[in-house]
């Protein structure tokens, strides 16, 4: 796959296709940063090398064809005027060109508050194109999905290339796929077992053991025990069942924290899994899962971990998260995490720097690991 290291891009206009498809409160204020800052590497290089930048990306998921100011990348181009220390422009009509000022950095306006953008409209990846020199991909989180500013215009660009956080991607979930250290201890998470059916299903061909939690577990679970008032997906019973009968090297919790109520003044307790009232809700691991899970991935060469164990965001329910985290930053396996929850969750307990491999995708990231091709990784590989 060309990089954008193996182009002349000095004095050439950029458009790098980037992800800050951050968090945000309910006030709109970010709540995560780690997508922006992972994406800087890229952007830094192209100012060093004294390229002309546009950047582009999408926020949230607004109606197509209307301005919608909570999911402005206004507070995007502050955040990134701030930690660049460099000028940054919002432009809010730009599919007719973009003209510089000076050495700015020019950032699009939300690129799905263009008709069209979703679809692949070929006129709109057309437009996109015609704004500059060089397209550079680089955000890995949608390079599953066929929209405008990340599949279409690199079929009408001058020149397309990759830039640093896709191609990190890449080498990173390839050596997990292709040359893991063992063994391999993977932890997955979440409301839906039926989303997740086929990640779960590789993940137990590729790991020694698979460590499941939230209502994914809950619906395993709910094959042999009565789980109360818990979270399960009673149409995935049959999935649950094929997935229980045929793998073996799942773990799940032997025990669990219950309580009546989500909120931080619940009141809880610590049970066994076949000791759980009708009014109860499994909301986080108990000790002995804890336990258990430590054991495990304290043995693992290669950690890969996506998606929430427990009700994290309140504090009663967030000590088997806590713990699994703390876990892996004191092993010495090679470690991957990805998914937006996964990543908050560590953010709130610890920093990213202890773990080897931080993923910026969801959806693109569970899909690369089943062995899907990504439609802008293939259109990406075929360009020389």
């Amino acid at each position: 796959m060309l990089s954008i290291a193996n182009l002349n891009i000095k004095n050439k206009i950029l458009l790098i296709r980037s992800d800050f498809n951050v968090p945000l409160d309910k006030n709109g204020n970010i709540t995560s940063d780690t997508r922006i800052r992972l994406s800087l590497p890229t952007i830094k290089y192209a100012l060093e090398k004294k390229s002309r930048i546009i950047l582009a990306s999408h926020l949230g998921r607004p109606i197509e064809g209307k301005y919608n100011p909570f999911f402005s990348l206004k507070k995007i181009a502050i955040f990134l005027e701030k930690i660049l220390n460099h000028k940054v422009v919002l432009k809010k009509n730009y599919l007719n060109g973009c003209n510089f000022k000076n050495n700015e950095i020019i950032l699009l306006e939300n690129v799905r508050f263009n008709l069209g953008e979703k679809n692949n409209n070929k006129k709109l990846s057309k437009k996109y194109a015609s704004l500059c020199d060089i397209f550079v991909m680089d955000a890995f989180a949608t390079a599953h999905r066929m929209h405008s500013s990340t599949y279409g215009v690199i079929n009408f660009a001058k020149k397309s290339c990759a830039g640093f956080l896709l191609l990190n991607e890449i080498k990173n979930l390839n050596k997990f796929l292709n040359n893991p250290i063992k063994p391999i201890i993977s932890i997955i998470g979440g409301s839906k077992i039926s989303t997740k059916f086929n990640i779960l299903k590789k993940l137990c061909e590729l790991s020694e053991k698979v460590i499941v939690g939230g209502g994914i577990a809950n619906t395993l679970l709910s094959l042999n025990n009565d789980i109360g008032s818990s979270l399960y997906e009673p149409n995935a019973v049959l999935l649950a069942q094929k997935i229980s009968k045929k793998y073996k090297n799942i773990i799940i919790p032997i025990d669990c924290v219950v309580s009546t109520s989500i909120n931080d003044e619940s009141l809880i307790r610590n049970t066994n899994i076949n000791n759980i009232l009708k009014n109860e809700k499994i909301l986080d691991i108990g000790n002995k899962t804890i336990n258990s899970i430590k054991y495990e991935l304290k043995k693992a060469g290669t950690i890969l971990w996506n998606g929430p164990i427990g009700v994290f965001e309140f504090k009663k329910f967030r000590k088997g998260t806590e713990i699994i985290i703390k876990t892996i930053i004191n092993s010495n396996a090679f470690s991957i995490v990805g998914g937006g929850d996964t990543l908050a969750a560590i953010e709130l307990f610890s920093s990213f720097d202890r773990i080897s491999y931080i993923s910026t995708g969801g959806g693109s990231f569970l899909k690369y690991i089943e062995g899907n091709k990504l439609p802008v990784i293939s259109i990406l590989e075929n360009i020389s």
